[in-house]
């Protein structure tokens, strides 16, 4: 005989693990998008498309989904030279922000990572932590 009590219990256990890791997301974007306005948006513009030619777009963009890490370290380190996203050469510099704390780095990347058609697993601080010291 099948035992429901347990199936139910871990049924509710999966859903608010869940459930609370989506909260965790939508409080890391909340803080994330006002990081974004005071921060990025006025090169990558408040839609995250940037300028074409001029300043690579945030939204939908390959560079930042693909890989993670090096999105991260973008933020971090900045970014000088060619960087190419969705196909196209961009050539400039983007100055690091360094001197944000491991959970806005985390809040501004889970922003940009889960905006505008982008849709990216939850960045934690101790990632930025990890990364901070290459």
């Amino acid at each position: 005989m099948i035992n429901y009590k347990n199936y139910l219990f871990l049924f509710c256990f999966l859903v608010s693990f869940v459930a609370f890791g989506q909260n965790n997301l939508k409080k890391s974007k909340q803080s994330g998008r006002l990081i974004y306005s005071l921060e990025c948006a006025e090169c990558h513009e408040g839609d995250g498309k940037g300028m074409r030619g001029a300043i690579p777009p945030l939204a939908n963009a390959d560079y930042l989904m693909k890989d993670t890490d090096k999105g991260i370290l973008a933020v971090l380190k900045g970014v000088s030279g060619r960087v190419k996203v969705n196909g196209i050469n961009y050539y400039g510099t983007m100055v690091g922000l360094g001197k944000l704390s491991n959970k806005q780095v985390a809040d501004v990347m889970n922003y940009i990572r889960n905006s505008w058609g982008n849709k990216g697993e939850i960045v934690k601080p101790e990632d930025i932590a990890r990364l901070r010291k290459k």
